[in-house]
C-alpha cells in the first residue's frame, strides 16, 4: 500500500499503537468488527411517542472489550437489544463481522443469535431443577462448534460445582454459571447487561476478573452495559449514551487490570 504525505501525517499524530493499527486498518478498507450507523429507536405514538436512539453510529474492533454507559433512559439497553437482535430498530444499520442484520426475518435473527451471540444478564435465568453442567449444555446442544465444557469449567472456576443446582450456589457462582452458557456457544459477540449489578462490590470484581480472563483467553469481543462508573477503566473503549446519543467514545489508553478497580 502506498503511503501519501497526508496519512504520514495523521499517523504522526496518533496517540498509541492501537490507534495507530486502527487508522491502518480503515485506510486499507477493512471495516471494523461490529458498525452501528444512525441507529434510531421510538416507542409509542401521539403523547406517549418517545424517541429512545436518536441516530447513533459507533464501531467496535474485534476482540475489544467495549464498556456503555449512562443513566437510565439514555438508550444503552434499547442499543444492546438492538445489537443482540432482540428488538427491531426504526432505521439504520447494524453490521456484525461485515453482515447486515436490520432487516432480517425472525428465522434469520434466531440463527444470527444462536451462531455469533452470548448472552449475560443481571439476572442469571438459570434452569433451577438442572445442575450447572445441564444449564451450560443446554446451549452446547445448540452450538455447531462449542467451547471444551471441561476447559471453560476449569476457566470458570466451576469444575467442583458442576453438580450443584443453582439454589445450592451463591449470587457470584450463579453469574460465572449463567456467563459459562453464554461462552459454551463459541460466540463471536458476547453481550452483558448490568452483569454486576445483582452482586456485592467484592463478587462484582471477581466477575470482572472472570470476564477479563475470559476475553485475554478466547479474545471474545465484549459489550458491557453497565450503570458502574469504574468498569470503564478495564476496558478498550468506553462509549457514553445521554438522552438516545452518544456524547463520548473513546478509547482506554491507561488500562486497569480488573482486580486493582475501585468503588465498585
Amino acid at each position: 500500500m502506498a503511503f501519501n504525505i497526508t496519512m504520514l501525517c495523521n499517523l504522526v499524530l496518533v496517540n498509541d499503537n492501537t490507534e495507530l493499527k486502527r487508522k491502518i486498518r480503515e485506510m486499507e478498507g477493512e471495516a471494523m468488527y461490529l458498525e452501528v450507523s444512525n441507529l434510531k429507536k421510538s416507542y409509542g405514538e401521539g403523547g406517549s411517542f418517545m424517541e429512545v436512539l436518536k441516530g447513533v453510529s459507533m464501531s467496535v474492533e474485534k476482540g475489544d472489550m467495549c464498556v456503555i454507559q449512562g443513566a437510565s433512559g439514555s438508550g444503552k439497553s434499547t442499543l444492546l437489544n438492538g445489537i443482540g437482535g432482540l428488538d427491531r430498530m426504526d432505521s439504520g444499520s447494524i453490521r456484525v463481522d461485515g453482515k447486515e442484520i436490520c432487516g432480517l426475518t425472525q428465522e434469520k435473527l434466531s440463527d444470527y443469535r444462536r451462531e455469533n451471540l452470548g448472552f449475560v444478564f443481571q439476572f442469571y435465568n438459570l434452569v433451577p431443577n438442572l445442575t450447572v453442567k445441564e444449564n451450560i449444555q443446554v446451549c452446547e446442544y445448540i452450538s455447531g462448534h462449542p467451547q471444551n465444557l471441561a476447559d471453560l469449567l476449569y476457566t470458570l472456576g466451576l469444575t467442583e460445582h458442576q453438580n450443584k443446582f443453582p439454589s445450592q450456589l451463591s449470587g457470584g457462582q450463579q453469574q460465572r454459571c449463567a456467563i459459562a452458557r453464554a461462552l459454551v456457544k463459541n460466540p463471536k459477540l458476547l453481550l452483558c447487561d448490568e452483569p454486576t449489578g445483582a452482586l456485592d462490590s467484592r463478587t462484582s470484581r471477581d466477575i470482572l476478573v472472570l470476564l477479563e480472563e475470559v476475553n485475554r483467553k478466547y479474545r471474545t469481543t465484549m459489550l458491557i452495559v453497565t450503570h458502574n462508573n469504574s468498569i470503564k477503566n478495564m476496558v478498550d473503549q468506553v462509549v457514553f449514551l445521554k438522552d438516545g446519543q452518544i456524547m463520548e467514545n473513546y478509547r482506554n489508553g491507561k488500562k486497569v487490570c480488573a482486580a486493582e478497580l475501585e468503588d465498585l
